[in-house]
C-alpha cells in the first residue's frame, strides 16, 4: 500500500513536472499490449504502410512494448500543443504546408522536454525508454489508453482542448505509475475528416490507405510520385491538413505556447517558383532545423514541380525549364510533366484560332462571330 501512494504521489511530481517544462498533457498507460495490434498487423500484410518498411521491421515490438524495455511497467504519454492560429494568408502560388512544419523540428523540440522528465525519473530509481515519433511504438494506441484524446476517424486523435493539433512523445518506465482512464469517443455519427480528404485515403473510418494519403506522398515516398494522384495533391509540398482541419473539434483549439513552432517566412511565405531555385546549400541552410529538412532537396522540389504542375502558369515556365535539366532525376522527370500541365492548361484556356481560307466568306463570318469580332 504504502509504494501505491509514493507512486501516487510521485506521479503528480510528473505531471506538475511535465506542465512546468511546457507540456500540455501528461498521462498514463500500463505497459501492455497496444488495443489494435490485430487492426495493424493486418494493415501491414495488406501493405497499406506503403514503402514504410520501419513499420514492419519493428512489428513485434510494436505490438509488445515490453520488447522495448524489459520490464517496464508505464508507458508515459506527453502531448505538446503546436496550433498557430488561422492559416497565414497566401495564394495558391505560394503551395501549402502541413502546420506542424511551419516551425522547428519537433523531434528535437519534444525529445529535449523528454530527456528533462528521463532525468527526473532517474532521480526516484527509474530506468526509461523515450521516443518521439521514431521508436516501434504504436503511439496513438497507447495515448488513447492514457486519455491524451480519443481514436478519431481519420485516425488522428482528438482531444477537446487541444483538437488534433498536438504532437506525442511517449517514455517507457520502469516505475509503475497508478494509469489514467481514457477518454470517451465523442465522433459520434461526423465524418467530415472522411470526406475532406482528397485522395480518398481514409477508406474507412479509423482506417488509412498510407499509399494514397498526400502527407505520405510528399514525405514517406522517396520516388516518383504516382501519375493519376499528382493532380490531387494540388498546392500542398509538404503533408496535408485537411483531414485535421475538417475536425469540428479544432474551434476549441487555442495558440501553443511553444515559440518554437511559430511560422517561418520560408514555410508560410515563400513563392514555388522560388523555391524551385534553390540549390542543395541554400536548401539546407532555409530549412535548418526544419523537419522539412529531412526529405532534402531531391524530394522538395518533387513536391514543388508537382504543385507547379497544378496551380503554376506560363511564368513558371523558365524556372521549371531549368528544372527539367537538374543533374537530380527525379526533379527533372516532375519539372516536365509539370511543363507539360501548363502548356496543356494554357492551350484549353486560349485555343489557337481556326485556320480560315480568306475567300470563305460565311466560315470567316463564323469565326469572327465566335470571337466577338465586329
Amino acid at each position: 500500500m504504502t509504494d501505491k501512494i509514493n507512486n501516487a504521489y510521485l506521479k503528480d511530481g510528473l505531471v506538475t513536472f511535465a506542465r512546468e517544462i511546457g507540456f500540455d498533457s501528461c498521462r498514463v498507460a500500463a505497459c501492455s499490449a497496444p488495443a489494435h495490434t490485430k487492426e495493424f498487423r493486418e494493415w501491414l500484410r495488406q501493405g497499406e504502410h506503403g514503402e514504410m518498411d520501419y513499420m514492419r521491421r519493428g512489428e513485434e515490438k510494436r505490438c509488445e512494448p515490453e520488447k522495448i524495455l524489459p520490464g517496464a511497467r508505464s508507458i508515459i504519454v506527453l502531448a505538446l500543443n503546436y496550433f498557430q492560429g488561422e492559416t497565414p494568408r497566401r495564394g495558391m502560388a505560394t503551395g501549402r504546408i502541413a502546420r506542424y512544419a511551419w516551425g522547428d523540428d519537433y523531434h528535437e523540440v519534444v525529445a529535449a522536454k523528454l530527456d528533462k522528465i528521463d532525468n527526473f525519473l532517474r532521480e526516484f530509481g527509474g530506468v526509461q525508454k523515450c521516443y518521439v515519433d521514431t521508436g516501434p511504438v504504436l503511439e496513438r494506441d497507447h495515448a488513447a489508453q492514457a486519455g491524451i484524446g480519443w481514436h478519431g476517424k481519420s485516425t488522428m486523435l482528438i482531444d477537446p482542448r487541444l483538437g488534433t493539433w498536438f504532437f506525442l512523445g511517449e517514455i517507457l518506465t520502469t516505475l509503475e505509475f497508478p494509469p489514467d482512464a481514457p477518454q470517451h469517443n465523442r465522433c459520434g455519427t461526423c465524418e467530415r475528416c472522411i470526406t475532406a480528404c482528397p485522395t480518398g485515403a481514409i477508406t474507412a473510418p479509423h482506417r488509412l490507405d498510407a499509399r494514397l494519403c498526400i502527407s505520405y506522398l510528399t514525405i514517406e515516398l522517396k520516388g516518383a510520385i504516382p501519375l493519376k494522384l499528382r493532380p490531387l495533391i494540388g498546392n500542398r509540398i509538404f503533408g496535408c491538413d485537411d483531414c485535421l482541419d475538417a475536425c469540428p473539434w479544432n474551434r476549441f483549439a487555442e495558440v501553443s505556447r511553444e515559440s518554437a513552432f511559430a511560422a517561418r517566412r520560408s514555410t508560410t511565405a515563400f513563392a514555388l517558383r522560388d523555391y524551385l531555385r534553390l540549390n542543395d546549400a541554400e536548401f539546407r541552410n532555409l530549412f535548418r532545423d526544419s523537419p522539412i529538412k529531412r526529405i532534402k532537396r531531391r524530394g522538395f522540389l518533387r513536391n514543388v514541380c508537382v504543385a507547379l504542375g497544378n496551380v503554376g502558369d506560363q511564368a513558371d515556365l523558365p524556372v521549371l525549364e531549368e528544372a527539367a535539366a537538374d543533374p537530380e532525376p527525379l526533379i527533372a522527370e516532375h519539372a516536365q510533366w509539370a511543363i507539360q500541365q501548363i502548356r496543356t492548361r494554357s492551350k484549353s484556356l486560349n485555343p489557337s484560332p481556326v485556320p480560315v481560307h480568306p475567300n470563305d466568306a460565311n466560315e470567316r463570318d463564323l469565326l469572327f462571330k465566335s470571337q466577338n469580332c465586329d
